[in-house]
């Protein structure tokens, strides 16, 4: 079976119901709080697109809301990218696969930074490897996709504030389809 953009839907109605993480927000409110953050910002259709499923791997591992506490690192980013393969191409996948790294770049290169963290984004990136060292940031900043990362985050690292109103999925599906590279999206 191909995954497509209906399948998304499904999993964003279904399973994105749930509490993101130790967040106070469900998997599908950070989603659209992501993609709105990105598209407040006049982000391309691509990076809008990574915004509303980079943490799609969470839904797809079976995250629950208590595994960050529990010391469980699903590798959403890696999950996500197998899934999302058949469907785009690197400028959605590649910030989807940095994301994760970028809140490390970030804590090394940012010491305030650090503190902007969410508790449960804290505590996760413990869990992701912490903050990165000196050839990492070296390593991480001579990414081609390195700022479509940070840009990534930043709108991660925004989207978890409770009862926020943002588009509907629709919009952001249609902004998604408009950069798929498959022709199976129905």
């Amino acid at each position: 079976m191909k995954f497509t953009l209906n399948d998304i839907a499904d999993l964003y109605c279904g399973a994105g119901q749930t509490l993101y993480g130790g967040e106070a927000v469900s998997q599908l409110a950070h989603a659209l709080q992501s993609a709105h953050f990105a598209e407040q910002a006049h982000a391309s259709p691509y990076l809008i697109t990574a915004a509303l499923l980079h943490d799609i791997g969470h839904i797809l591992a079976g995250q629950q809301n208590d595994d960050v506490d529990a010391g469980i690192d699903d590798r959403h980013e890696s999950v996500a990218i197998a899934a999302l393969k058949p469907l785009f191409g690197q400028r959605v996948l590649a910030p989807i696969a940095l994301h994760v790294e970028a809140k490390r770049y970030l804590s090394a290169i940012d010491p305030a930074y650090h503190t902007t963290l969410s508790p449960a984004s804290q505590k996760s990136l413990i869990l992701q490897g912490g903050v990165m060292s000196k050839a990492e940031v070296q390593r991480f900043a001579s990414n081609h996709f390195a700022d479509d990362a940070v840009f990534l985050r930043r709108c991660d690292d925004q989207a978890k504030i409770p009862d926020l109103p943002t588009k509907p999925l629709a919009h952001y599906l249609a902004i998604a389809a408009s950069v798929c590279q498959s022709e199976v999206v129905a």
